[in-house]
């Protein structure tokens, strides 16, 4: 069975000498002392390793049953989210009005990367009922947030979210799904979804889904959208269940990966929804959701590598192959362990690098979006906002790469089932996949975050990085390793950012066709930009005295991703600058 070893050192380290929690002026952020926050992830860290990551394989062996309508989920399952749900885990950093424990996000974030790492199929339940949650609490009357809160905050009812039709995906303009008031202030859902991530299965006692519908007068595209509450029983008005509404569980999705979260194809025939937010304004109250169901998404890609990262490790220390080229490193064993290779040793680099950088660059995402909820800081909320497709797309094309390279570490014992690493990347995949598809995270990017409120955030960031390279000029230690690659790749990103401008608006395509790799340069740049950030923290660690082995392996880790991968800048700016010419030229029918 894959072993799975809670980071709990290196998210304190993100959390307290990168991000310095306690120190910040946010309300509830004095009481985050490491104390505090070691024992919260010792203890999350505890439950996922002991009982979720033992039923990772068995939920990707034994998947979701369908059963006379009814979703049963792998053995187990049930019994670890009730451990989930009576530790409170669900209610981390909800609003303590509705049973939340008001926590913030990012401490949220840090205990959810264990929990997504161990058991990514298992963790999409409580992770999409807190988008749910989420969505319902901002946008929602209080006689809504009274009703459905509570019970989705302990999870006694989940939540999901249902966008996709058999005929649309991202074209959400598509839908034919309707919405029919009534007398009463309700409205009658029809329509079919699919693609509905825990759509329903056994382990709560109700599924309160999200669904988007055109109801009447609402017009052609997006904006004649609503957004439905559309539970699967109704509730009465003293809060107990009542009839199951129409809706119905239709098949459950053959998939690739992920097979222990029910994924399914919903119908709605007539059933009772009510109205969640403003009528024809359903995209703005999903994107509340979708937004955080997109950094969520971003943490799964980092978090799925995590564990395959460690296998690797665990089986190149093991694994007795061949003989340093430089002299026998273990004279008396027949052969070497693989770890002495330095082929072996560049792909655990590049897993280790990359999953520490991802790691800080989603907690200070989760940071960013505390600081505008608690602070109202609109400087934060674009930033985020700038960020989200970055850390979206990026952090999963790269995670998947990752698991990909732990697998290859294992030979053809990581092909074979029996070592689970094939799990890995499957479950990995999806990533890139759900919450958007990340051509279109690029296209958002690049289309509408570039030039939101006039540029004035990617502005804001190319500032950040000049005003940080500045003040670390004089730090003679880290200079020439981080400052300086820092510096060439933030001028990667600015050129190829103002090739965007003179070029885009004369021909669209030259903008469009350099956007995935406009969003990979962006991603490398904010990975080097918490390198950067990592190594000041070990570094005024190292000269406070400290003799922990951990800040010396920081910085050679950094050393490692600034020299090996943050040159990739070069790569994709050239490829940017190249325009749409070789792109567009063939036609359709010569493919």
């Amino acid at each position: 069975m894959p072993i799975y070893e809670p980071p709990i050192r290196d998210l304190q380290f993100v959390l307290h000498e990168v991000l310095k929690l306690s120190q910040s002026d946010l309300p509830g952020h004095d009481d985050l002392e490491p104390d505090f926050t070691e024992a919260v992830l010792e203890a999350a860290g505890k439950l996922s390793a002991e009982v979720l990551a033992p039923l990772n394989i068995i939920g990707d062996q034994q998947g979701c049953v369908l059963e006379n309508g009814v979703v049963r989920t792998p053995e187990g399952f049930r019994a670890a989210f009730d451990q989930v749900k009576e530790g409170g885990w669900t209610a981390l950093d909800c609003d303590p009005e509705y049973g939340g424990q008001g926590m913030p996000y990012v401490l949220g974030v840090a205990t959810g990367e264990m929990f997504v790492s161990a058991n990514m199929a298992f963790n999409m339940y409580q992770g999409l009922t807190h988008g749910a949650y989420s969505a319902i609490h901002a946008h929602g009357t209080d006689e809504q947030k009274r009703r459905w809160l509570p019970k989705m905050v302990s999870c006694d009812w989940t939540g999901t979210m249902n966008l996709t039709e058999p005929h649309c995906g991202t074209d959400l303009g598509l839908l034919r799904t309707k919405a029919e008031p009534q007398d009463d202030g309700s409205y009658l859902i029809t329509g079919q979804k699919i693609f509905i991530s825990a759509g329903d299965h056994d382990m709560a006692e109700n599924v309160v889904h999200l669904v988007l519908a055109k109801a009447p007068g609402g017009g052609e595209g997006t904006k004649g959208i609503s957004l439905f509450i559309v539970p699967k029983f109704l509730v009465n008005e003293d809060g107990s269940l009542g009839e199951r509404n129409a809706v119905s569980v239709g098949a459950l999705e053959h998939k690739m990966g992920i097979h222990g979260n029910a994924t399914c194809v919903m119908n709605y025939d007539g059933a009772r929804g009510w109205l969640l937010g403003d009528l024809h304004k359903g995209m703005r109250a999903m994107f509340t959701m979708m937004n955080e169901a997109r950094l969520g998404v971003g943490l799964q890609g980092y978090a799925a590598a995590v564990p395959a990262y460690q296998n690797a490790l665990a089986y190149a220390k093991d694994r007795l192959q061949g003989r340093a080229v430089t002299g026998a490193a273990n004279p008396q064993g027949p052969a070497d362990p693989l770890i002495v290779h330095p082929d072996i040793r560049r792909s655990l680099m590049d897993q280790k690098s990359f999953i520490e950088g991802a790691r800080a660059l989603a907690l200070w995402g989760a940071h960013l979006i505390d600081r505008s909820h608690l602070a109202q800081d609109s400087d934060a909320e674009g930033m985020i906002s700038l960020l989200t497709p970055v850390i979206k797309g990026f952090l999963t094309d790269r995670g998947f790469d990752m698991t990909v390279q732990a697998q290859q570490v294992l030979g053809g014992h990581g092909y074979v089932e029996e070592w689970g690493m094939s799990q890995f990347v499957r479950d990995a995949r999806i990533t890139m996949i759900y919450e958007g598809a990340n051509g279109v995270q690029a296209l958002d990017l690049v289309g509408r975050k570039l030039a939101q409120d006039g540029g004035k955030h990617v502005m804001a960031f190319f500032e950040m990085i000049k005003s940080f390279c500045k003040e670390q000029s004089t730090n003679e230690a880290l200079a020439q390793d981080f400052i300086d690659p820092l510096k060439a790749a933030s001028k990667d990103l600015q050129s190829a950012a103002m090739f965007f401008m003179e070029r885009g608006m004369k021909n669209p395509n030259d903008a469009l066709s350099g956007s995935y790799d406009f969003m990979h340069l962006f991603g490398h740049v904010t990975l080097g930009y918490m390198w950067a950030r990592m190594a000041v923290a070990a570094q005024a660690a190292i000269d406070a005295g400290s003799a922990e082995p951990f800040h010396k392996t920081k910085l050679a880790t950094g050393r490692y991703y600034m020299r090996r991968q943050l040159p990739m800048t070069a790569t994709h700016l050239a490829r940017i600058q190249s325009g749409a010419a070789t792109v567009m030229e063939l036609e359709a029918e010569a493919f």
